[in-house]
């Protein structure tokens, strides 16, 4: 009785007391009435007209192998994002999918665009997009940062993919590389669409920013003052932003390069700063993120549920990588035997970036191939 009560509720509550006393008809005629009005008011799903490029801007040759065009997709927090689509060219029938995007304050016509069109040639529909508030995508204020938003950009995309009449979409994977490989993990956490994930060459967003580099060496009362110091510094910092009435960036990639930079710094400088892998729009290759947009990583780890997922992920990184700890020990987290660490001999953090006779392209395809069934 009193679960049949509960029921009774629960269905009240969510059909509207207001259809109590109602005919049948007059119901319906009311749900109509009230879908009509989700669909044209503020419930709606609406595209903001993006400025986008027409030319070929990226920082890899175009390929003859497949077709390309700009697309755009709404996320959940109603912002559009741009994303470039290489379809392989020629094919016929409804393909299997990849959403890729990364490395953290890169833009699609670098790495991301790269992974795209190499994943097209080798049979997938793919977009390659920027992630919410940086490059051609929308959201203001620009060059923010969120555990939550930039990973519900990957759900977006799979929102957008499965609604493509080439694309089959029980056959949707995504590829992060750099920061948004440990986006990708967060996604397939939540997102039961995702099939298969790719993390190339992944930060752990989260990780990184609450801790800083090497957190293995240091104790952990250094680490929460460290932290604390950090959050005080970024909190300052929001004050003296409001107060001045602008969002203050922190900086790209560091330039001029000090002589003694670390050694992966000087890895980074060779790809953002020079004709290798600059790009106008990238925020690694110019002013960076806002310097307050940190502060929620600090709080929100994102790799909290990777034990949960059930589909397929592979971790990709490089042997002499400085990264390499975090994909390694994401890796442990995960569960099941269908999941994959590849370490690559000889190749550093961004060697898979954009480095082709180290990222293991045909390797990638084989475990989308096997997955996306």
């Amino acid at each position: 009785m009193r679960k049949s009560l509960k029921i009774m509720l629960a269905s009240m509550l969510c059909a509207g007391v207001m259809t109590m006393g109602m005919s049948a008809e007059a119901a319906v005629q009311d749900k109509n009435v009230m879908q009509s009005a989700e669909k044209q008011g503020d419930r709606a799903i609406k595209v903001e007209k993006l400025k986008l490029v027409s030319e070929w801007d990226k920082t890899f040759p175009k390929s003859d192998k497949v077709d390309h065009r700009k697309v755009t997709f709404v996320n959940r927090y109603g912002i559009t994002l741009a994303a470039d689509m290489y379809v392989p060219r020629n094919a016929t029938g409804k393909l299997p999918a990849l959403a890729v995007s990364g490395p953290f304050g890169a833009v699609k016509e670098q790495s991301s665009g790269l992974y795209a069109q190499e994943m097209a040639e080798r049979g997938f529909l793919t977009i390659a997009f920027d992630p919410s508030f940086t490059g051609e995508s929308g959201g203001q204020p620009r060059f923010v940062a969120s555990p939550d938003i930039n990973t519900e950009d990957f759900s977006a995309a799979v929102d957008f993919l499965s609604t493509q009449d080439n694309v089959d979409p029980d056959r949707i994977g995504i590829i992060g590389i750099c920061g948004f490989g440990g986006f990708a993990i967060n996604a397939a956490s939540q997102d039961t669409r995702i099939k298969a994930t790719v993390a190339s060459t992944m930060y752990d967003i989260s990780r990184a920013t609450a801790n800083g580099y090497f957190d293995y060496e240091k104790d952990a009362e250094t680490l929460k003052k460290e932290r604390y110091a950090n959050k005080e510094a970024a909190n300052k910092q929001r004050t003296e932003d409001y107060k001045n009435g602008y969002y203050k960036n922190m900086g790209g990639v560091i330039d001029p390069l000090p002589e003694d930079a670390p050694w992966f710094v000087k890895d980074y400088y060779a790809y953002y700063k020079t004709e290798r892998g600059y790009h106008a729009r990238s925020l690694n290759s110019n002013g960076g993120w806002n310097m307050s947009s940190g502060l929620s990583f600090m709080n929100m780890p994102i790799l909290a549920y990777s034990d949960e997922i059930k589909s397929a992920v592979m971790v990709l990184h490089g042997e002499k990588a400085h990264s390499r700890y975090m994909g390694e020990d994401a890796f442990k987290k995960l569960q099941g035997d269908n999941k994959e660490l590849v370490i690559v001999p000889g190749a550093s953090h961004i060697d898979l970036y954009d480095n082709k006779d180290k990222i293991p392209f045909d390797r990638l395809a084989d475990f989308f191939d096997k997955n996306l069934k």
